[in-house]
């Protein structure tokens, strides 16, 4: 693609304009859109309903076998904004994740953050770097740049679950590196709990003393199910709201548990409803539990569990509720907030 000639019915100036093209440059005067009142944003609201993910990943499970030449069977949300881009938002990938029974998805690494948030089933784990974290529904699990991860499902029963990461920042960033893990037989041996919950998953504020972390995210990669679910039933009974809303945290320095994703979940009772929110950064979120209606922008969708809802950058957004809704999201909040581009709007 080469650089745009601007033209002008004036010799002198037109002449200008293309030796300024011949020497990939452009004038500033001439170019319009770059500075705008408001972010102008080229994904849309959309939603990817969750009882087709399901019918989509078991057909995918029967034709599409997982080994080494394609390690990971995945069903990548693309946004119809993004000109086929496989992105759910202009800044984070989503998908869903599909393991039949009996099956490993083998280990690598790469740059790109990711993590798990289970939709529905039990019995499979994550090995990241050494260590075994079982996965069930409603819980987080997190995978941080550049730790060796492999899943595996010993058990009879399929199970899937919903990736985000941050692919689209990183590889906007030029900084994207990938690397196959040993082929030797992993290790399957497991453990009641994670290593990384049996150091810090002691409970709230509760870390141990004298053990440094030097990673940059969380060093507890997996938030249960049980603790999200009475802290939520916790802060609706103090508070006396409709909703609750609850972000994931590093149990040791506070903030966010990955340097580029913000994790959150929202408990709305049946009859409420959320007010309208908006952020800067895109935010994909997921139906855990539950029956209503989302607004996103200037589209409604009815939602029920498994469904994955696309939220575009400063694109209004609300939930409504039929049945208790449980709703957990991901933004890239984490890096607007660094740069200091973060901003926010609640009506």
């Amino acid at each position: 693609m080469t650089t745009r000639r601007f033209n002008s019915g004036e010799a002198d100036l037109d002449l200008l304009y293309k030796e300024l093209a011949e020497r990939e440059l452009q004038p500033l005067w001439e170019l319009k859109g770059l500075l705008t009142k408001e972010p102008v944003v080229a994904a849309v609201p959309f939603q990817w309903r969750g009882t087709e993910l399901r019918g989509l990943g078991e057909r995918a499970g029967e034709l599409v076998p997982v080994d080494r030449g394609g390690d990971r069977r995945v069903l990548a949300c693309c946004n119809p904004g993004l000109d086929g881009a496989p992105y759910a938002v202009s800044t984070l990938w989503a998908a869903v994740q599909y393991l039949r029974g009996h099956e490993m998805a083998p280990a690598h690494r790469h740059t790109p953050a990711a993590l798990r948030f289970i939709t529905e089933g039990e019995g499979v784990f994550t090995v990241v770097d050494g260590d075994p974290l079982p996965m069930a529904k409603g819980d987080l699990v997190l995978t941080p740049s550049w730790t060796f991860h492999e899943h595996h499902n010993p058990g009879d029963k399929p199970m899937m679950w919903m990736d985000v990461l941050d692919l689209p920042v990183v590889a906007a960033l030029d900084a994207v590196f990938f690397e196959e893990g040993p082929t030797e037989e992993a290790d399957t041996s497991t453990a009641p709990a994670s290593a990384s919950e049996r150091w810090f998953g002691g409970g709230p504020g509760l870390v141990p003393a004298g053990v440094g972390v030097s990673q940059r995210h969380s060093p507890l990669l997996a938030y249960r199910w049980a603790d999200t679910d009475r802290a939520l039933a916790a802060q609706l009974d103090v508070s006396g709201a409709d909703s609750a809303r609850l972000r994931y945290s590093d149990p040791v320095r506070g903030g966010d548990v990955m340097p580029t994703m913000r994790c959150e979940i929202e408990r709305v009772k049946a009859g409420a409803s959320t007010r309208p929110f908006r952020q800067t950064g895109g935010r994909v979120a997921c139906v855990l539990h539950g029956t209503g209606r989302a607004q996103v922008g200037d589209r409604a969708y009815d939602i029920a569990p498994g469904d994955i809802i696309a939220i575009p950058s400063w694109s209004k957004w609300q939930l409504a509720a039929d049945s208790e809704l449980d709703v957990f999201s991901v933004s890239d909040a984490p890096v607007l907030d660094a740069l200091g581009l973060f901003r926010t709007s609640e009506e």
